[in-house]
């Protein structure tokens, strides 16, 4: 059945003139209000930035003795920047990018235009950092990053070296790097939007918001503040000879690691607390309010051992948990899986599609639900729109939503149903919030 398998997708794309869209702007009918795409043209264009003497994980032999010095090397990166773009804009609507059996090169389709002139403003956009799992790449929450451009936000998404499709490599150099990562190009895109520069006037890096799926958001939360644990650092197939050391808890390079332009943080099934990276000593160091969002069945960074463990232990600050009961590990993050990736791969042992895909939820309905609870979490937080805080002032769950509805519209004093969702469409979720202790 699986080699037969291979031959469907490409007769389907065969039979539809080899043409492939995999759309990643869908809005399906019962989309919940703040999904919605906002006004502004986008545009999207590549960057590439290299982070200097940077130590070279891959480069390390964990079994030999530790050398007097460890390797360095000029890390590069990849990011793509999506952006509010001038209203005369043009361009193509078309992305490349790989999937995750890291070979197979695939068309998106969406709204945004590539190298599209920016838009001119008299206000700067907040800036939104997205970091990818492991292994991701750049276009993994593509959705969501174009989605937040429409509404000003200009989003940096990274291809976060030895983590991609096609770099995956020793997982220490992940563990070690995806924070720093995420604190240079924050650091790149604030010199490109500096008076003189390229994007000067269009972004403030000062306004930063961080978005991290699985061991992006492992990555999230050490760059919020949030430590590992000593026993962490030793583990033998973690970062050889200690080199995770730079993130324990209570270390001086830990605690010098978090940048205060970066306001708020969302977590995407982060990664960790089931394996023993994280506790309540290096989790209240987190000094950022966080959204956190998993599935209830999340079978890789785990529910009520893993993500819901770290928000329980998250002490110092806001946070919320938005939860998609029965939901897996790709609760919201991924684009919906491309034609192309249904089919069963020998050499992984699994249907490529699985790595975008959930059993239970459909992907571009999680896709909006989770576009709706970012949109109002970041416009509360990076745009001081108090007004969005409504759409997160919920019972806890979904499923306990009263509609009550005058006639003319009005709400009922009884009525409880979520916030920017029709009738009958809020089912299947929890949002929790805590407040510091």
């Amino acid at each position: 059945m699986k080699t037969a398998f291979k031959t469907l997708v490409p007769a389907a794309l065969m039979a539809a003139g080899g043409a492939v869209a995999n759309p990643i702007d869908t809005q399906l009918p019962g989309a919940p209000e703040l999904s919605a795409y906002g006004d502004l043209p986008v545009g999207v264009r590549q960057l590439e930035m290299v982070n200097p003497d940077q130590i070279d994980i891959l480069a390390i032999d964990p079994a030999a003795d530790k050398p007097a010095q460890l390797p360095r090397y000029d890390r590069p990166l990849t990011v793509e920047m999506w952006y509010p773009a001038a209203a005369d804009a043009t361009g193509t609507t078309e992305l490349k990018a790989y999937l995750r059996d890291g070979t197979t090169e695939v068309t998106l389709t969406g709204k945004a235009m590539r190298d599209a002139a920016p838009a001119a403003t008299d206000t700067p956009y907040p800036l939104v950092l997205i970091s990818h799992g492991y292994p991701g790449n750049r276009f993994l929450l593509a959705h969501l990053a174009e989605n937040l451009a429409s509404k000003g936000y200009v989003v940096a998404s990274i291809d976060h070296t030895d983590s991609t499709y096609r770099t995956q490599a020793a997982f220490g150099s992940t563990l070690v790097n995806r924070s720093l990562d995420q604190l240079f190009v924050l650091e790149e895109m604030a010199g490109m939007s500096a008076d003189g520069a390229e994007f000067a006037g269009l972004y403030d890096a000062n306004n930063t918001g961080l978005i991290g799926y699985s061991m992006g958001g492992y990555g999230a939360i050490i760059t919020a503040g949030g430590g590992v644990t000593e026993a962490s650092v030793g583990y033998a197939w973690g970062g050889p000879h200690g080199t995770l050391g730079i993130h324990q808890a209570g270390s001086d390079t830990h605690n010098a690691l978090p940048d205060a332009r970066i306001k708020t943080a969302v977590a995407f099934g982060p990664w960790g607390m089931n394996t023993g990276f994280w506790d309540a000593t290096g989790l209240a160091g987190v000094q950022i309010p966080m959204l956190f969002i998993a599935g209830s069945q999340d079978d890789v960074s785990l529910y009520e051992n893993g993500v819901r463990a770290i928000w329980d232990n998250v002490s110092g600050v806001e946070t919320a948990l938005l939860t998609y009961t029965n939901g897996g590990h790709n609760s919201g993050a991924p684009m919906p899986a491309p034609a192309e990736s249904f089919y069963f791969n020998d050499d992984k042992g699994f249907d490529i599609s699985e790595h975008y895909t959930d059993p239970v939820w459909d992907t571009a309905r999680m896709n909006n639900i989770a576009q709706h609870f970012v949109t109002a979490w970041l416009d509360e937080r990076l745009k001081a729109d108090a007004e969005k805080g409504a759409f997160l002032d919920l019972v806890p769950s979904s499923n306990d939503g009263v509609w009550s509805m005058n006639e003319d519209g009005t709400e009922k004093e009884d009525h409880s149903y979520w916030k920017g969702f029709g009738k009958g469409t809020a089912k299947g979720l929890m949002y929790e919030v805590k407040t510091p202790q």
